[in-house]
Order: structure tokens, then C-alpha cells, then sequence
């Protein structure tokens, strides 16, 4: 991607280019926003390059070539080039002008690349850092009048996957996604065909990780489509969520200016993202929690959740601590559960989703990662009230289950 290039050839040819205009104050750009959200609803040719181009040079695109929209990197830790361009004005004089924008960030890449820098390899932080950057790049779309609706594009260049490495960049995508739609931004990716786009069109249907809302493709095969070849089958981010960087590191010459640049033919459209909504239902919730009486209760763990949390010896019978809630819709939500971690604590502990088409089991090592929120995957669970995820003591494992607090987010 254009991120990478040390040097951009930019020639005014027919025009001096206006001088660069100076960052925009904080208090400015709050008065200035792009022409509703980025890119939108959108079909036809667009373009990336390193840095945002002068004005004079996208003037003379939007006048000569067949272009209509254009990459900009809004954030990250490893953009390589300066943004002298890049202000709030600068955005709202192109899309007043027709430009539609692709704001994306460059920030952490796969642990098993050669980009830094890294995400963590452990999914659990990874995912973290992915709500990270989220917010990172949330703030800058604000700074420059990106508003909420727009799409934001995380930049995840080539990796040599294998199943550690995938499951850290899906984890990191889901953080991603679950914090922009918190913020009002919808969530997309720009990678590699063989690797990125691979991994999680293969992800499609994998409950535990949150879906993208737009994918763009990078495959120099030269054709101006979204077609996915081998790397995303047809059925998957088929309604208008996709970009095909077809072609790359090409220079073109249209009005006089000339520019290093890779291609990109969209077919995306605007959407809105899903409402906030999450609940916490601890072990003490009144009328959240139910358990029979051989579920005991302990302070003993400092990773608790609230004053205490509840545990029994495994046994080969159905005898499970429920968690209730009142969920607001039939839908997608993400379930994430809370534990003290012990050597002590059940290696497997089956952890119960009751969604729309009957109980899913997940096993948890409650002897790790205790202490934070660790997610069971995404599910379809049903509107109103009723136990919604459980503890069973029936467990492959061995040592103490423990049930403490759940966390239903819908996505």
C-alpha cells in the first residue's frame, strides 16, 4: 500500500501548487465536516497514494481522471509519511467538490510479519489493542470532520498466517469493530488477498469473532471489480462491502499532474451501525443469577468480580449456575465472561449460550487469563428475559468451576 513508499513524485505541471495550508486548530475543525459520511454509498474508480495530494493536484484529478474517490491515512503508528494536507479543510473542500474519502489507519500489524508495530500475539490483548486503535482513529475522523457513519479502514499489510498469528489478527479486528460501532463509525479492512482477507473471509461464520462491515482486497490482478478470487468466496461481503486495490505502485498523469498511486475500484454503500447496548449480570445481580446448592461462595480470588463469585467440584450431571438477563432485540451478541484465574480452577469449564437454535457449549481454562473479560464468540440470542449463558459442573476437566460475572453486548 502507498503507506510504504519513502518518496511521492508529485508534479504540478499546468499549475503551481497552492501552498501547504497549516494544521487546522482543534476549535476550527469542529466547524468544518465532510459532505456526509465517508466513503458512503459508492460504485466506481478510486485511488491511494502516501500522502494527501495539494489541492491544485486534486483539482486537476477531479476535472481529468476517472477517479472519484481517494485513500487517506488519517492515523497510526506506522504511516510513513507526513499529512502537511490532511486538515479538516482540506476534507470538506473535496467532498464538497465529489471526492469520496477512504479514511484508513496503519497502526499495529500481525505478530508473525515484519511490520512494526506488532500486535500482541495473545489474543485476549490483542483484542484490546484493536479497541485501541479504534478509538484512535475514531478521534482523528472527528479532528478532521470524518463524521460518524463513515467507514474507517484498518490497514493490516501482508503476514505469513498460521493459526496463532490468525487468531491475534481476528481478535484485533474484532476490538476493532465492537469499539468503532461504539463510536458510530462502521468497521473495515484493507489487506493482502493471501493472508488478511483470507483469514477472515475463512471467518465468516466463526462465532467468536465480530464480523467487518467492509473488506478491501489487495490483488494486482489488474481488474477493475470486487471480485475475491480464491481469497473471499462470493457469498461473503456481498452487499455492497467491498474494495479491490486491483493494481498498485502505477504512475499516472491526468490535468497536468502527475502521481505515484495504486488503483482501487469500490462498490460499497452507507450504513448505520448497530445501537450500543450491553448489560452486566455479576453472581450477587439480584434476580441475575440462579444455583443450586452445591454452588458455593468465595472472596478468596482478588480477580473477582464484585464481592464474590460462586464454585463447585465437577460432577456428571446437569447441574448448572444460570445468568439471567432481559435482552432488548432478537440478535448478534457478543458474550464475554469474567473468572478469577487458579491452578486450582477447572481446566475446561463449560460455559452454556443459550441462543435461538438450542445451548452452546465453550470450554474455558479458568486457571489463565482470569482477572478481564474473555469472550466466548458472538451468537444469535432471543429478545426478552430468560437465562441467557450458564456454568455447568458436567466438565471434561478438573478442579473448581467457577461462575462470576457475564457481559452481553450486542453487535
Amino acid at each position: 500500500m502507498r503507506a510504504f513508499v519513502t518518496a511521492l513524485t508529485l508534479l504540478v505541471v499546468a499549475a503551481a501548487a497552492a501552498p501547504a495550508t497549516a494544521a487546522a486548530p482543534a476549535a476550527a475543525a469542529a466547524t468544518v465536516a465532510a459532505v456526509g459520511p465517508q466513503p458512503g454509498t459508492f460504485t466506481g474508480k478510486g485511488f491511494d497514494t502516501c500522502t494527501a495530494p495539494s489541492q491544485a493536484a486534486m483539482d486537476a484529478w477531479l476535472t481529468a481522471s476517472p477517479y472519484r474517490a481517494v485513500g487517506v491515512y488519517i492515523s497510526g503508528a506506522s504511516r510513513t509519511c507526513a499529512q502537511p494536507n490532511l486538515t479538516a479543510t482540506w476534507v470538506a473542500d473535496q467532498t464538497r467538490k465529489g471526492w469520496r474519502l477512504i479514511p484508513i489507519e496503519l497502526g499495529y500489524q500481525a505478530p508473525c510479519g515484519t511490520r512494526t508495530p506488532k500486535m500482541s500475539a495473545d489474543p485476549a490483548t490483542a483484542r484490546g489493542q484493536g479497541r485501541t486503535a479504534a478509538d484512535s482513529a475514531a478521534a482523528a475522523a472527528t479532528a478532521l470532520g470524518i463524521g460518524a457513519g463513515s467507514t474507517l479502514y484498518n490497514d493490516i499489510e501482508q503476514y505469513p498466517s498460521n493459526a496463532s498469528c490468525r487468531a491475534a489478527v481476528l481478535s484485533f479486528l474484532s476490538g476493532w469493530v465492537e469499539r468503532l460501532h461504539t463510536r458510530g463509525y462502521l468497521a473495515g479492512m484493507y489487506s493482502s488477498g493471501s493472508s488478511g482477507i483470507t483469514d477472515v473471509c475463512n471467518a465468516y461464520d466463526d462465532t467468536r469473532y465480530l464480523r467487518l462491515d467492509q473488506i478491501w482486497i489487495a490483488w494486482w490482478n489488474g481488474v477493475a471489480d470486487t471480485d475475491g478470487g480464491t481469497y473471499c468466496a462470493d457469498d461473503r461481503y456481498a452487499d455492497q462491502q467491498r474494495l479491490h486495490q486491483y493494481a498498485g505502485d502505477v504512475t499516472e498523469t491526468w490535468g497536468g499532474v502527475t502521481m505515484k498511486i495504486d488503483r482501487n475500484y469500490l462498490d460499497v454503500r452507507a450504513g448505520t451501525p448497530p445501537a450500543s447496548w450491553s448489560v452486566t449480570v455479576d453472581n450477587a445481580t439480584s434476580g441475575g443469577f440462579s444455583a443450586g446448592a452445591a454452588w458455593g461462595a468465595s472472596a478468596y480470588s482478588g480477580q473477582r468480580h464484585g464481592a464474590d463469585y460462586r464454585f463447585a467440584t465437577p460432577v456428571a450431571a446437569s447441574d448448572v449456575a444460570w445468568f439471567r438477563a432481559s435482552l432488548p432485540a432478537t440478535g448478534a451478541y457478543e458474550v464475554s465472561v469474567w473468572y478469577p484465574a487458579d491452578p486450582g480452577y477447572n481446566d475446561r469449564a463449560p460455559y452454556l449460550v443459550a441462543t435461538t437454535t438450542g445451548n452452546r457449549s465453550v470450554a474455558v481454562d479458568q486457571r489463565t487469563g482470569g482477572g478481564r473479560w474473555v469472550s466466548l464468540g458472538v451468537f444469535t440470542l432471543a429478545a426478552g428475559a430468560g437465562d441467557k449463558v450458564g456454568v455447568s459442573r458436567w466438565s471434561a476437566g478438573t478442579g473448581y468451576v467457577v461462575a462470576d460475572a457475564v457481559r452481553i453486548t450486542r453487535v
